[in-house]
């Protein structure tokens, strides 16, 4: 009864609840009795007749603090973890932070910008600048870490402290790597290509959670391709015309009569002098616009899809910062053809880099090759707006430019910062989860695995709606 006695507000109790006196007084207690420590009840030891529970703390970001919703969740890991302790199980609940990658970057490098200083500024080499850079997202990590821990015990969560992690922490960092490159080694991790949504502020692919489209004002430009060896055109629509200098073809609907004698043709792509061929797919809206669209198989994930089907080489025309680059990337997929401006063709017709697996929208077989033939004649380093308006101009100029339309369209952004995302055809790391590395001794994928576990019971969803999501 003594540590009851010394409880703050026993002796008089007030009107009305008044956490902050028991938070300041029984979190700290705890922990200097290391009731949270793992083992049986606290001990720090197991008992080998007890059962065991362990629950791993989902890690914070160290970019902010703990809001209600970390409370509610940590009051029912907390209640779990002191029930199974008190059942005399051997328990421990692990807590940690997150290093939480680009979140982390933007935050300190809004910082930097308030004072003037870019990371790029942080050293006289790019090699010293990112080593400062990074000392000063650990120092960020400190401050912000701290912060959710003292929340955390403010709280009174009966984590075990001693085993708190980061996860950048070099041992997981080295289980991180060392997991990498057995899978490598496995034959189950490989490199392609694929087109990702792209931040050209970051420099840095971004999930797909982190992109938000809204509905917002622009323009649908109608230009006019010539047909080679024709009197004809084709008139395209495009709320993109600046992506036109990376067209590997333009696309008509098979049933459209129109269009049906032109499938097979070739037309002359404007401003770059390139031939690039008329293909038809089920993708193309005969009610939309012309009924022609241009296909950029590096810029647009629908034509990245289409590409993918009519075995259509791939062009960047993007550096990664967004610019019009002086020597766009030339992808070819096996099977396919590309015309270069002076008229020569150039045919791939096997794979001689990147073999590996085709999965989930990955080109992981072809040959690519920077060429400077390939940028137009004053574009070199544009930014993506201006090289647009460049277009338009030069269109008009041309005569090509039919008619422009005002036009609602979807634009995607990236939620950190802002930016218009660019769809951008990258180099990628994948893990094949189907197949089965002839090097694992029980014949199975990764993905048969994981269903067996579950089937076997040996891993179970509470609630069990959650099985087949």
């Amino acid at each position: 009864m003594t540590d009851a006695l010394k409880q703050p507000g026993l002796e008089s109790l007030s009107k009305s609840f008044e956490p902050a006196a028991l938070e300041a007084f029984w979190g700290p207690e705890w922990e200097r009795r290391g009731y949270a420590t793992a083992g049986y009840r606290g001990t720090g030891k197991p008992d080998a007749d007890a059962g065991a529970f362990a629950i791993q703390l989902p890690p914070p970001n160290v970019t902010g603090t703990l809001h209600m919703g970390h409370a509610f969740n940590q009051t029912i890991m907390d209640s779990l973890t002191r029930y199974h302790r008190m059942r005399g199980m051997n328990t421990v609940w692990v807590p940690g932070t997150d290093h939480a990658g680009i979140a982390t970057q933007i935050v300190v490098e809004r910082q930097l910008r308030d004072q003037g200083v870019s990371r790029h500024d942080m050293g006289p080499t790019p090699a010293e600048a990112r080593k400062n850079f990074v000392a000063r997202v650990w120092e960020w990590k400190q401050k912000s870490g701290n912060t959710i821990t003292t929340q955390m015990r403010r709280m009174g969560d009966s984590v075990d402290w001693s085993r708190e992690y980061f996860t950048l922490d070099h041992k997981l960092s080295g289980v991180v790597t060392e997991t990498f490159v057995r899978l490598y080694e496995q034959g189950l991790i490989y490199r392609g290509k694929r087109l990702v949504s792209w931040d050209p502020v970051l420099k840095s692919a971004v999930s797909d959670l982190e992109v938000e489209s809204e509905e917002e004002d622009g323009h649908l430009w109608h230009v006019r391709y010539p047909i080679d060896g024709s009197d004809e055109s084709l008139v395209v629509a495009t709320t993109r015309p600046e992506t036109m200098l990376g067209d590997t073809a333009v696309m008509v609907h098979p049933d459209d009569d129109r269009y049906r004698h032109l499938k097979g043709k070739q037309v002359r792509l404007p401003i770059t002098g390139r031939l690039v061929p008329v293909i038809t797919d089920d993708y193309v809206d005969q009610s939309f616009g012309t009924g022609v669209v241009k296909v950029t198989p590096a810029h647009d994930q629908n034509d990245y899809q289409v590409g993918q089907r009519h075995k259509l080489p791939m062009l960047t025309i993007f550096d990664l910062d967004a610019t019009v680059s002086s020597q766009p990337f030339l992808w070819m997929q096996p099977g396919s053809s590309f015309a270069l401006p002076n008229g020569d063709v150039l045919l791939q017709q096997g794979a001689d880099i990147h073999k590996g697996f085709s999965n989930d929208g990955v080109v992981d077989t072809g040959v690519g090759e920077r060429r400077s033939d390939l940028c137009p004649a004053g574009y070199a380093g544009l930014d993506r707006f201006v090289a647009r308006k460049k277009v338009v101009e030069q269109l008009t100029e041309l005569g090509l430019l039919v008619e422009v339309k005002k036009h609602r369209l979807m634009v995607p952004r990236c939620a950190r910062t802002g930016q218009v995302i660019e769809p951008m055809l990258t180099d990628q790391w994948f893990v094949a989860m189907s197949k089965v590395s002839p090097m694992d001794p029980t014949g199975k994928s990764i993905a048969q695995k994981a269903i067996d576990a579950v089937d076997s019971g040996a891993v179970r969803f509470v609630p069990e709606n959650w099985v087949n999501t």
